[in-house]
């Protein structure tokens, strides 16, 4: 088993799960983007198959401190890796630097927010009083943008604006574009990816990513709708609520 994941906690998670047990397996620090090198690293030429569960896990969200969820005052960090590595995109740099265009732009595009171009002004107008550092004071801003109604409804008002910021900082889509074809080109014959989504943005990529190597005869659909979770696992776990498995088989 070779495990890759951008947040050295979620590793160090992994590595006291796995090591008791009686199997082979490599962790490495890396997004799922650059699976070529981790694979080269490993001397490991082919795999039998490939697990992608995008998006931010619960320990992220609960624990994280990095400013991923609204429901707790943290700094604006939002990145998957560790922000002593200082990355060079962070939700900070975003609300406070990129247009207002810009700004209206990805969190219409990736969080399908009908406020997008409210939000991204009242924004450019916060920043200019004094720069917007934690999560607290997003949402603060989010909510004078948005109207009264919207404050009521039963997804929090912030949700939207969180997840475009979030998926940007980690350029969640192209890592996907990218992880797509270089895990379809090491799988071996016979071999499978599954592929867990969150967001529609990310399953309409797997879906015509899946339905190209099927047009080009080089892979099978293993489900040809995506497989979603049962009422029952839903009132388990509310988060899995948007999950959608997808599972290619190649052919070739």
């Amino acid at each position: 088993v070779i495990a890759c994941d951008r947040d050295s906690e979620a590793l160090t998670r992994a590595d006291a799960r796995l090591k008791d047990l009686n199997t082979n397996y490599a962790l490495a620090l890396s997004d799922y983007r650059n699976l070529d090198k981790v694979l080269a690293d490993q001397k490991v030429e082919e795999i039998d198959g490939l697990i992608l569960d995008l998006g931010l896990s619960s320990n992220q969200l609960d624990e994280s401190n990095r400013g991923f969820s609204f429901k707790r005052d943290e700094p604006l960090y939002m990145t998957f890796a560790s922000p002593e590595d200082k990355p060079l995109v962070t939700a900070g740099s975003i609300v406070n630097d990129w247009s207002e265009e810009t700004l209206a732009d990805i969190i219409y595009a990736y969080g399908d927010e009908r406020y997008a171009k409210r939000i991204a002004k009242k924004v450019v107008e916060a920043r200019e009083v004094k720069e917007i550092e934690t999560t607290n004071e997003l949402v603060e801003i989010i909510r004078a943008a948005v109207p009264a109604m919207y404050r009521r409804g039963k997804t929090h008002f912030a949700t939207k604006t969180f997840q475009a910021i979030r998926m940007t900082v980690n350029d969640e889509l192209g890592a996907l574009s990218e992880g797509l074809k270089k895990g379809f080109d090491r799988l071996k014959k016979g071999g499978r990816m599954s592929i867990i989504s969150f967001h529609s943005g990310e399953d309409r990529i797997i879906k015509n990513y899946f339905r190209e190597r099927v047009k080009n005869k080089e892979a099978i659909l293993i489900n040809k709708k995506p497989i979603t979770p049962t009422d029952e696992e839903i009132l388990k776990n509310p988060r899995a609520r948007s999950a959608k498995l997808r599972i290619l088989e190649k052919i070739i």
